[in-house]
């Protein structure tokens, strides 16, 4: 006997079947492909409907896991151009990824699923406004883009959506205030997207899909405990979103997509603390935990859908090589995660592909 499927008389969208044919779950939805109304049109009130196949999406499907980047950064009075690499859910030292184009000291850095991009920073001894691009999936050295930000610049902030990438303050010879964007996706030159409310360095960067927040930094005199964001598809300047507990600069922050975690800094001097934003709504910054070591000077930061990690800094007065992490929607203290095998590493920046504004 041939099987011929009954027309859905009663069916709630949204419900779901195994198919015995294609053995795969299905779920009912209202409307056909292509505006269709010609299958399951007109019994009754019911909308026209079809059966579609229940499919999943992830970082571990489109890149093979949540990749974090350690890149560029100092040891001693020395820049350098190293990238180390790390599984950010799992846990172990990290292993050699390539090098940036050129030696880089606390660049501007934010990442889609497949690309990172790492802008300006400090050479030896000049400023840079060069773009390096990296393939996260791959390993293997950053290539220079050939395009550039508009003034050299670095230490300050970075991060993205899916599609735009956002960098924000930092020392250019002076501290700024200007925040510039790029297409992740087509990278060309930075142009201008708006103004933090006043200039600063030492700030640093985290994201939803909709909103980029930059927190702290340092305008002399007086470390700064500032919060302030930006939606990311728009342009235009800062707007207020609370304070942190305490001044803060060169602390390194990174987020998933509820919530903001910023960990180490000077305050002055080293420290450990680690304090949390719901980066969807306003207010003031709370204590989240310790970092296992203090530090300070540009500790970088990447983080996955559930975990924040940091990796260096500067536990003065020398570089520290510990990576450690939280899980982002809980509290509580940091754990060791490993050690980075490039050796002691501060005035580095962070990113993965699996941040909170992806």
């Amino acid at each position: 006997m041939t099987h011929q499927e009954n027309a859905p008389l009663n069916i709630t969208p949204g419900a779901i079947r195994f198919n015995t044919d294609s053995m795969k779950l299905e779920y009912f939805r209202i409307g056909m492909e292509g505006g269709s109304t010609s299958s399951y049109a007109g019994i009754g009130t019911l909308a026209a409907g079809e059966w579609v196949q229940l499919t999943t999406d992830s970082p571990d499907i489109q890149t093979g896991g949540t990749r974090g980047l350690f890149v560029g950064g100092r040891s001693g009075g020395s820049a350098r151009n190293v990238i180390d690499l790390i599984s950010v859910d799992s846990t172990g030292n990290s292993i050699d990824f390539g090098n940036l184009s050129e030696v880089k000291r606390v660049p501007l850095c934010f990442a889609s699923r497949t690309r990172g991009v790492v802008c300006g920073g400090l050479g030896s001894p000049s400023y840079r406004t060069n773009i390096d691009q990296i393939t996260i999936a791959s390993t293997g050295s950053a290539v220079d883009s050939t395009f550039d930000i508009t003034t050299a610049t670095f230490n300050g902030a970075g991060f993205s959506n899916s599609t735009r990438g956002i960098i924000a303050g930092g020392d250019t010879g002076s501290t700024t205030a200007v925040m510039e964007y790029l297409t992740i996706a087509q990278l060309g030159n930075a142009v201008d997207f708006g103004d933090l409310s006043s200039v600063r360095q030492g700030n640093t960067g985290c994201a939803n899909s909709t909103r980029g927040v930059s927190v702290g930094g340092y305008e002399a005199p007086a470390r700064l405990n500032t919060i302030e964001f930006v939606t990311i598809s728009t342009l235009g300047n800062t707007a207020d979103f609370g304070d942190l507990e305490t001044g803060t600069n060169n602390n390194a922050s990174c987020s998933n997509s509820i919530r903001g975690v910023s960990g180490g800094g000077g305050a002055p001097g080293d420290t450990n603390a680690i304090t949390y934003i719901t980066i969807a709504t306003l207010g003031n910054a709370k204590d989240f935990g310790d970092l296992t070591v203090a530090r300070q000077t540009a500790t970088a930061a990447c983080s996955s859908s559930t975990r924040g990690v940091w990796g260096g800094g500067e536990a003065s007065p020398a570089g520290n090589d510990t990576i450690d992490y939280v899980q982002i929607m809980s509290t509580g203290n940091a754990t060791d995660f490993g050690n980075l095998v490039n050796g002691a590493n501060f005035e580095g920046s962070g990113l993965s592909n699996g941040h909170g504004g992806l």
